[in-house]
């Protein structure tokens, strides 16, 4: 049975039955030992699969029952037999709807617990069956990271994925281009990707990239710009019409005026101490060159 996340896409694995073939690929038979394990699996795809969208307060408490079950049996056991193997799909599975489900709640620590867990089974256990899940939730830890602001292990993490899936595989091709859009400040192209993103459940993490973008156009227009007219604010800042930009605009503590029968926005000037004279600057540098001298 296939299971369908909210994002409209086939989430882990299927149904089990103690017994019988699990859904998950290259799985057999489960145990009488991991009965209690596959009874958990069976209700949590369900709650996942719920007509509509996932019992997200019933799978939160599955999820929790779960990790106490793998804990028992070892989330990652040291022999590597037909049960063994069994267990680890189970249990990545059930780690890959925590995963989603931890997006789905908007929580990233968690997430962040979930993918810690996850990597072991996508890295180190290389004779399970491929996840079909495992370069959107790798491609999701690379969009976290970013949104985080960070880039040195958003590039750590990167190195540790093949090549040929870096350069083909969408779920990772979108978060690198994403990185290089902002890296090269454009922003335009940056809040095109909203509307492309390869799951749904992208989309968190895209949200919070785009408002940090959003912030650094605001924080360049208070440099350019004393004022700006509203209708253009809108369009520089990527929002839909005025009352979100106003809203933006008051978190940020810009003041609304009237020029020529129009609104604008104008911008709070700099205090004098916030700012640095070119004088001062240069004669900083010319006694840190004295000092230099005197050493040498």
């Amino acid at each position: 049975m296939q299971v369908k996340c909210s994002d409209g896409m086939v989430a882990p694995t299927g149904q089990i039955q103690t017994g019988k073939p699990l859904g998950g690929p290259g799985v057999t038979t489960i145990g009488s030992n991991s009965k209690l394990l596959g009874e958990l699996y069976n209700k949590l795809v369900e709650n996942w699969n719920a007509k509509g969208s996932p019992n997200l307060r019933e799978c939160e408490r599955l999820l929790d029952e779960g990790k106490v079950l793998l804990t028992a049996h070892a989330f990652l056991p040291i022999s590597y037999d037909e049960s063994s193997k069994q267990v680890l799909l189970i249990a990545r599975d059930i780690l890959e709807i925590g995963a989603l489900w931890s997006v789905s709640m908007k929580d990233i620590p968690s997430f962040e617990r979930y993918m810690a867990q996850l990597k072991s089974y996508y890295m180190d256990y290389s004779q399970l069956t491929e996840s079909t899940y495992k370069y959107q939730l790798l491609g999701l830890n690379l969009l976290c990271l970013l949104s985080q602001n960070r880039v040195s292990e958003f590039h750590t993490e990167l190195e540790l994925l093949p090549p040929t899936e870096v350069k083909g595989n969408v779920y990772i091709r979108h978060p690198v281009s994403m990185e290089q859009y902002l890296m090269e400040g454009n922003y335009n192209k940056l809040f095109m990707t909203k509307g492309n993103v390869p799951a749904a459940s992208y989309a968190f993490f895209v949200d919070i990239l785009l408002e940090t973008g959003r912030q650094e156009i605001a924080l360049c227009m208070e440099k350019a710009y004393e004022s700006i007219d509203i209708t253009e604010a809108v369009s520089m800042l990527f929002l839909k019409g005025v009352p979100e930009v106003s809203e933006f605009a008051s978190r940020r503590g810009w003041k609304v005026e009237m020029r020529n029968g129009r609104k604008i926005f104008k911008f709070i000037e700099k205090k004098d101490q916030d700012l640095v004279l070119a004088d001062e600057l240069a004669c900083t540098a010319i006694d840190y060159a004295r000092e230099l001298e005197k050493i040498v």
